[in-house]
């Protein structure tokens, strides 16, 4: 899609992942106008670059009249991996009125030597591959995710997240931990020896935020009970900021400045 001559493209983020945040950031300063679309779901969200609006839209065809309302001329979906049903309605959305659409698509973690990861297909696959065995079991999955836990009341919980669970797991034992990423291997393998862990349930989520509890399970010989990426769209797609910044200028006809 070339933009008018004089007329400043119009860009939407969906957002809530650190690459998001960095694109807003990028796109700071160029002839762009950014607005960053957060779902609402952490009670403070970090800082953005750009304005910001927050809640769903409706499912496709809120989305889609969204982008027709506010001239969107671009569609970034960079939301997190796990976000399958944004990532649909989006895709759905920007065929439906023909808006050019990439997604920002943080790579997987790969496993390495030592690591010992079990893969699942979610929560309730992660409750079956635990066992009935009590464990002491870290669980970082996101609040969306918990309630299947409940179903293995022998487990000892750890959970760690931005916001506080609310209500708390139906368990006779669960510990919750307040944090904001991003965590360093130091802090997570005396965060996980220090309580004695001897499971992880993890998202693949990627990127460098949140990987130090997988260096740390690691170091330390812990099992990753690891949830399988879902599907993405077929949509063009980048792993990078600096290769989204570059799309969106030639998307809009516009010269690519040196340096992005």
């Amino acid at each position: 899609m070339l933009v008018s001559a004089g007329m400043q493209p119009n860009v939407l983020i969906l957002g809530g992942t650190t690459e998001a945040r960095e694109l807003a950031a990028a796109l700071s300063g160029r002839p762009f106008a950014t607005t960053v679309s957060l779902a609402g779901r952490t009670a403070a969200p970090a800082p953005q670059a750009a304005p910001v609006r927050v809640g769903g839209f409706g499912g496709a065809g809120g989305l889609a009249a969204y982008l027709q309302a506010n001239n969107v001329d671009f569609l970034i979906d960079a939301t997190h991996p796990y976000a399958e049903t944004i990532s649909a309605n989006a895709a759905l959305a920007a065929v439906q009125i023909r808006v050019p659409i990439l997604g920002l698509r943080r790579p997987p973690w790969q496993p390495m030597d030592r690591d010992f990861w079990v893969d699942v297909a979610d929560s309730a696959g992660a409750v079956r591959a635990l066992g009935r065995s009590p464990r002491r079991v870290f669980l970082a999955v996101g609040r969306q995710e918990l309630s299947p836990f409940c179903s293995a009341p022998q487990h000892h919980y750890f959970i760690r997240s931005v916001d506080p669970v609310d209500p708390p797991l139906d368990v006779p034992h669960a510990s919750y931990i307040l944090a904001r990423g991003p965590f360093s291997e130091t802090a997570d393998q005396a965060l996980l020896a220090s309580n004695t862990i001897n499971a992880i349930v993890a998202k693949n989520s990627g990127g460098t935020a949140t990987y130090s509890k997988i260096a740390a399970a690691r170091s330390l010989g812990i099992p990753v009970f690891m949830f399988k990426r879902p599907p993405v769209p077929d949509c063009p797609a980048v792993a990078t900021v600096a290769e989204a910044v570059e799309w969106i200028y030639q998307a809009a006809g516009l010269d690519v400045p040196r340096g992005v």
